[in-house]
């Protein structure tokens, strides 16, 4: 039996401040990332005044960043469509169901997002010139005091405590793969030409494994959802200090979206940010344990397995900064050979 605090505590008041912000950057011609902020109690998605500031209702909140790749328009419509889905299913499924449980609330999130897959992977089947649209998804769902995150790809949640920010998702990517591994270190990872390459994103394989984790929440947390145009240029330590220094969001979420322009924005740029507070969360004790934890769903497919090789046709080269990583290079193949030999 999990222990009480896994899935939330019996209070209320949990408030959230949130912010979120989308730019084409500084060489594309046109923005393939979406985002999406949304009270799933009063079935409301915009950055409307009553949305950027809210109680987090009995069927909670929820966050979404999605990074789209694939020729032509294909990566906008593909994030688009992932963004679009994870709510109406969650509209259609969650909010009818009996129970307002941490449990089912974070099925419905991992059932969500395997939904957008299907749909924009059948998109492209009946579409051929959108062959090989996919899209990077971070989704996180905020219910009493925790936050249920779900992974595809590699855009990124991290979550801030005073100045130090924590990244809570994990790349399902190659380099995270052979971080992992203790083959490369995390700045060996960093400043690798192929730290782009992804193993999994929505859309070109029929079938995902969605990363499921979850996190406590304390008063005074923020929540940083961001595409890797943002995480490719700003570090962690930056994000913190941005986010700790400045109260005002929609400051925040512009100040960090200027500071990777400046670096030259090669790809587009979206944030959300998210801070929350009330009688619902406790304050933070030093025995808060923050980082990637796997939730524990009760049904047969583990969360806990590597994500799978990316082996469907190829796509075309994507004009965003991510790369499905189909069609490997030889010597890479060999890497991802050696490495789950040492897994």
């Amino acid at each position: 039996m999990y222990p009480l605090n896994l899935f939330g505590r019996k209070k209320n008041n949990t408030h959230i401040s949130v912010f979120g912000k989308t730019d084409v950057g500084c060489t594309r011609d046109h923005n393939e990332d979406c985002f999406l902020v949304a009270d799933l109690s009063k079935q409301r998605a915009s950055l409307l005044p009553e949305v950027r500031e809210h109680d987090i209702g009995p069927k909670g909140s929820l966050l979404v960043v999605a990074d789209g790749m694939g020729g032509a328009a294909a990566g906008e419509v593909a994030s688009e469509m992932a963004t679009e889905t994870v709510y109406e299913h969650l509209l259609g499924t969650w909010i009818s169901d009996d129970e307002n449980t941490p449990q089912q609330f974070a099925f419905r999130l991992r059932e969500a997002v395997e939904e957008a897959n299907r749909r924009i992977h059948n998109h492209a089947k009946e579409n051929p010139e959108m062959r090989g649209m996919g899209t990077t998804m971070t989704a996180a769902g905020v219910l009493k005091d925790h936050v249920y995150l779900t992974q595809v790809g590699d855009s990124r949640a991290y979550h801030i405590r005073g100045k130090e920010a924590v990244q809570l998702t994990k790349d399902q990517s190659l380099m995270q793969r052979l971080v992992d591994a203790g083959e490369m270190t995390e700045e060996e990872a960093e400043k690798s030409e192929r730290k782009n390459i992804i193993l999994q994103a929505l859309g070109p394989d029929a079938k995902i494994r969605v990363d499921l984790t979850h996190q406590p929440l304390c008063k005074g947390d923020a929540l940083l959802l961001c595409s890797d145009g943002l995480s490719g240029l700003v570090s962690k330590e930056e994000i913190g200090e941005a986010v700790a220094r400045d109260k005002d969001l929609m400051k925040v979420s512009a100040g960090l979206i200027d500071l990777a322009k400046e670096r030259g924005g090669p790809d587009n740029i979206t944030v959300i940010v998210a801070r929350f507070g009330g009688n619902g969360l406790n304050n933070p004790g030093e025995e808060e344990v923050v980082g990637h934890e796997v939730y524990p769903l009760t049904d047969t497919e583990s969360t806990t397995e590597p994500v799978p090789v990316y082996k469907g046709s190829a796509p075309p080269t994507p004009k965003g900064s991510s790369m499905i990583a189909a069609g490997m290079a030889t010597a890479v193949i060999v890497t991802l050979a050696l490495v789950f030999t040492i897994i």
